[in-house]
């Protein structure tokens, strides 16, 4: 070949990439995706970078900027450059992931399969939608559907890559609340609360590389919680909670290497364990809030209870600032936790059912799941409201995005853009 053919192809290969990198910018350079790109955030803890928030919310403060009706889910919506991802369940029989343009809403592409799936009765009243928030890596979107399988999407067309069925693969029974954790995504790799276990697969085929905590027990070993990766005792480790126990999971192997039982009804074990240092915060319905320390000695791995109050979360997953634990609890209220001496500073008045938070600096969003938005000043003293703004008649069980100055929310039925307008 001709050196005039190769420079030609070069520079034509040259032009796509960066085409593609001024449309798409992670998808061409493989940087790390910015944005609100899983579960929780960039950190998977709640807390984001921007500008500063004001110091009152207000509907003056928030403008919206467009509105798409959808059908149901409970997904968080997922934020990388120019796009927004969401999920539904659809006709009670099909689950759809939609890609919008983050400017205007509209739809940039959509795809779906099959993966219904209905949960037990006494958990019907909040409905059998996808629950799942995907994650994205900067060229994959990670979807796990409720009848226990997850899909890789192509981010930028919507084009599947890949799908795994955990049943059929393990033959392990469906999950009777579908499959409720949220993929994690690091390195080469993908983790998630499957087949009624603790699963590692590459990111690029699916391919399982191992399976571990099988003792998850209760309901099938339909998990709840969300993992996390976190540096404990010296050593970089995966934190799991599963229905029975929180885990700390070697990353290569999959070697359990500590585990501490988690007292809870029915073993709803909801929360996405919370790193603090060496040490995890948690809580459970009809269990505790406890804070566990992880110690490395004598080439071992020892858990201690630091200390445990009776408050009791339930399904929303607190933010940690300036070493405070904020918590929304079962009995619907709101508190602020010391945790170094474990005590409780103060306690609200009841709120609604679930709380989603996102920190900044000093202030905390919580979207209730009444539709109502919060402004709170993480103030350890008191209670510190700085305004609520009701956004939505409908419930807003999916968990909040914040990226810059824009606020992303999905309703039951809709998902909402808005800026924030700063003073």
């Amino acid at each position: 070949m001709s050196s005039i053919r190769v420079s030609t192809l070069c520079l034509a290969s040259l032009l796509v990439v960066s085409l593609v990198s001024l449309r798409f910018p992670s998808l061409a350079t493989g940087e790390p995706p910015g944005d609100w790109p899983q579960w929780r955030g960039p950190q998977r803890n709640g807390h984001c970078p921007g500008p500063a928030w004001p110091d009152r919310l207000s509907a003056e403060s928030l403008q919206e900027g467009w509105r798409i009706p959808l059908s149901e889910s409970y997904s968080g919506p997922i934020v990388a450059e120019d796009r927004v991802f969401t999920t539904e369940t659809r006709d009670r029989k099909f689950e759809v992931v939609r890609a919008v343009d983050r400017t205007t809403g509209e739809t940039l592409w959509k795809a779906q399969w099959e993966g219904a799936l209905r949960v037990p009765f006494f958990a019907a009243a909040n409905g059998s939608w996808i629950r799942s928030t995907p994650a994205y890596d900067g060229q994959s979107l990670f979807v796990a559907g409720m009848r226990d399988v997850l899909v890789c999407l192509d981010a930028r067309n919507g084009d599947q890559r890949w799908r795994v069925d955990f049943v059929q693969q393990f033959d392990t029974p469906l999950p009777p609340f579908g499959f409720v954790c949220s993929p994690l995504v690091a390195g080469d790799h993908v983790y998630v609360q499957a087949a009624a276990s603790f699963v590692k697969l590459e990111k690029a085929t699916g391919k399982v590389v191992w399976r571990t905590a099988q003792d998850a027990g209760g309901m099938f070993g339909s998990a709840f919680s969300s993992p996390m990766l976190a540096n404990l005792g010296g050593r970089q480790q995966l934190v799991v909670q599963t229905r029975r126990s929180l885990k700390g999971i070697d990353e290569q192997t999959g070697e359990e290497l500590w585990s501490r039982p988690i007292e809870a009804f029915r073993g709803m074990n909801i929360l996405t364990p919370t790193p603090h240092g060496s040490a995890i915060f948690t809580s459970a319905h009809s269990g505790k809030t406890q804070l566990w320390k992880i110690v490395h000695r004598d080439d071992r791995f020892a858990v201690e209870e630091a200390w445990s109050l009776p408050a009791q979360g339930y399904m929303s997953s607190p933010v940690i600032i300036a070493g405070h634990a904020y918590l929304h609890l079962r009995n619907q209220r709101f508190a602020c936790i010391d945790l170094a001496s474990g005590r409780e500073k103060w306690r609200t008045r009841p709120y609604g059912k679930y709380w989603s938070l996102v920190a900044r600096g000093d202030r905390i969003l919580a979207l209730d799941e009444r539709g109502d938005l919060l402004l709170i000043r993480a103030n350890p003293e008191k209670f510190q409201l700085l305004g609520s703004v009701p956004l939505s008649d409908d419930p807003t069980w999916a968990h909040l995005a914040v990226s810059g100055s824009q606020l992303f929310v999905r309703e039951l039925k809709a998902l909402v853009a808005y800026t924030w307008q700063s003073p």
